[in-house]
């Protein structure tokens, strides 16, 4: 299939390129559009070239599917070279989005036109590689280096004004792009980016790499980036390129690149669900109810109000609901503060914000979430409520984090019509939504579910109904480890930093004191006996009878002086009773010990829930772990990191503990272990 077409328009060739759906730079594409180059280049009739797509976007980006496959000629470098040697002015007229290599294919143009709607970038970094057709080297050269650092370790792409302030493109169309793409090729000249010199100093890189250390710690892009970028001022164009194109390789080749490329192919493979298609028919939802005015409650209210979504807070009293309403408005007004809304956005989204204390003011929802509680009697009786008064075709859905939604569903009449919305705290922030169906969930109801989170701008993936769900039951046995280990002879800073170093954003104790010690305990006191394992959770127990909750009471597993924490001398002492109370022996813990015993226990966990159906792939679970508690990228999330770990070592480290602490939580995944055999 011919996927370049080439025509003439008054002594200009237009260069159309055809390969739907994105116009990835695929070999046939890489192929036959240098045999077009090469056509125009020997037609002494023609005087310039244009280089235009089809479809809705500009070329899209390499063709991720030949990653670490062989390259096949000419390569996308290959085809930059010819573009260098191009002697007639070439235009790259762009609309849609061209980003990494179809970026980098409009950078090696001698100009640019851009659609008023276009956006451009160089998101590599995100799939943990660089730009490896010449972008560190091209766009240094012509925006300076300071504006390409910044785009480039961010890899956030930037619209057709901004592209024309900082000198990306010269033109940008409000009209018909090809028309003002030909008439801009009659005047154009030949203009060679590699020809230019680079604005910028070794110091603004160096100033740059302690700014990204925090935020790019433990990533290897970034900071090969920064090399790339840093070559393109010491080293000649074409040295650049060569050194570009070997930082590149040896990215492709690496676990964090091959991490982030599985979980960037898991999180869109996360809303493709048997059963459901486009044309599984969904539900308008434009007005949705919520029931709570706490942290969480107002959280969720804001996704929908920022969606423009019209939103009824209800709350038991006066000044409940007036307390929620300031809550909101406070979040909002930080939005302003920080830049990341206006005025004008605030308002109109409180606008749409309607508070009221009784529950007919429900009725007209098409989405009703309840955020009360977290009581199974209480979220019982919220349903039966809601049942009474919600209109037909009304989805009612639950922010529960562990209970049974079946539960919650069975005392409805719509059993159907019923679902799990689990939201992470904070609510407006964190990207993740659990979207948990129960044994009667429609299709309908699951797909208006996943509209939903795309309307939202979150990262939605599917779960059964079990304790916990899929996040907060691995987290479960991660917090569960962390706990013995303290009891063990571990200190709360070493598992901490542990888990810090292994890559997560913060450690356990760090996250149970910011998020309320008490919130968990209150949780697994209504759980029957032996159903964890009290021994793990008794310093929490302790802590919060002596009210000491974490950072909201000033004191929990550290000490707090504002936001700064020390160590908390109590824990050691609480820590070595209850080791006595237990029979426990207490001796020093090494870092591999503790990195594995958290880590293995998610892993295991994770393959219980697969082996139960509760999630339906092993992707799923990594996007989940990755998006809610912030698995580092660069490791894939766990049952990706399980595999890079290798299988067998897996199984064989988790048997021997076992023997070592019982079998009782550490019985391998039968799953884990029929997996690990088939991949010996």
């Amino acid at each position: 299939m011919t996927v370049v077409f080439t025509d003439i328009k008054n002594d200009i060739a237009v260069i159309t390129i055809d390969n739907p759906p994105v116009n990835a730079l695929s070999h046939a594409l890489r192929s036959e559009l240098s045999n077009a180059l090469e056509g125009i280049n020997n037609n002494t009739k023609i005087i310039a070239a244009v280089i235009i797509c089809a479809g809705r976007t500009f070329c899209a980006g390499a063709d991720i599917k030949e990653f670490g496959k062989p390259p096949l000629s000419p390569t996308l470098p290959d085809l930059m070279e010819q573009m260098d040697e191009f002697e007639k002015p070439l235009i790259a007229a762009i609309h849609g989005t061209a980003l990494g290599g179809g970026f980098e294919l409009a950078l090696c143009c001698h100009h640019r036109v851009m659609d008023v709607n276009a956006k451009v970038g160089l998101p590599e970094v995100n799939l943990g590689l660089i730009p490896g057709a010449g972008g560190t080297q091209r766009l240094p050269r012509l925006i300076g280096l300071a504006r390409a650092l910044q785009m480039i370790t961010s890899g956030k792409p930037i619209n057709a004004e901004k592209a024309k302030k900082l000198g990306i493109s010269e033109k940008v169309s409000e009209h018909n792009l090809l028309e003002d793409a030909i008439s801009f090729a009659k005047g154009a000249d030949v203009r060679r980016i590699r020809d230019l010199k680079v604005d910028g100093s070794t110091e603004e890189v160096e100033n740059f790499q302690n700014k990204i250390a925090r935020r790019s710690r433990g990533f290897l892009a970034p900071f090969a980036a920064l090399d790339a970028l840093k070559a393109s001022m010491e080293l000649p164009f074409e040295e650049g390129i060569v050194f570009e194109r070997e930082k590149f390789m040896e990215l492709v080749s690496s676990s964090h690149s091959k991490a982030q490329r599985h979980l960037f192919f898991a999180e869109r493979a996360a809303t493709k669900v048997d059963g459901i298609d486009k044309t599984t028919p969904t539900r308008k939802i434009n007005h949705v109810g919520v029931i709570g005015g706490g942290i969480m409650g107002c959280g969720i209210a804001i996704n929908f109000l920022s969606a423009g979504m019209a939103v009824s807070l209800l709350e038991i009293s006066n000044e409940a609901v007036a307390a929620a309403g300031e809550k909101i408005r406070n979040i909002y007004q930080s939005m302003v503060n920080k830049g990341r809304i206006s005025e004008e956005q605030m308002q109109t989204a409180i606008n749409q914000l309607n508070l009221i204390t009784d529950y007919d003011g429900l009725s007209n929802s098409d989405l009703i979430i309840e955020a009360v509680f977290e009581d199974l009697n209480v979220k019982k009786e919220v349903f039966r409520k809601l049942d009474n008064i919600a209109k037909e075709g009304a989805i009612i859905a639950t922010n529960t984090s562990f209970l049974d939604i079946n539960e919650m569903a069975n005392v409805t009449t719509r059993k159907s019509d019923i679902l799990g919305l689990h939201f992470f705290s904070p609510a407006h922030i964190m990207p993740l939504l659990e979207i948990v169906k129960t044994d009667d969930t429609s299709n309908e109801v699951i797909a208006t579910a996943f509209q939903l989170a795309k309307n939202i701008r979150k990262t939605p993936v599917l779960s059964g109904v079990c304790y916990g769900f899929i996040a907060n039951r691995m987290s479960s046995c991660y917090g569960r480890e962390a706990g013995l280990l303290l009891l063990e002879g571990a200190t709360v800073e070493q598992v901490d930093q542990t888990m810090f170093d292994f890559g997560m954003p913060m450690g356990m104790f760090t996250m149970l004191d910011m998020a309320g010690i008490d919130i968990g305990v209150m949780a697994r006191a209504k759980l029957p006996n032996g159903s964890y394992d009290e021994r793990a959770f008794s310093i929490h127990a302790v802590l919060v009878e002596k009210g000491h909750k974490g950072q909201k009471t000033g004191a929990g597993f550290y000490l707090y002086e504002g936001k700064e924490k020390k160590h908390n001398p109590e824990i050691d002492k609480i820590a070595e009773k209850m080791a006595h109370d237990f029979g426990i022996s207490r001796c020093r813990k090494t870092t591999k010990e503790i990195e594995e015993r958290c880590i293995l226990a998610l892993i295991n966990e994770g393959y219980k829930i697969l082996e139960e159906e509760i999630a339906l792939s092993a992707s799923d679970i990594d996007v989940v772990y990755a998006f809610a508690f912030g698995f580092p990228r660069y490791k894939g999330g766990p049952m990706h990191y399980a595999e890079h770990l290798g299988l067998k070592y897996v199984v064989d480290r988790i048997n021997e503990f076992a023997v070592q602490y019982g079998d009782r939580w550490w019985k391998p995944s039968s799953l884990l272990v029929k997996r690990a055999k088939e991949s010996e």
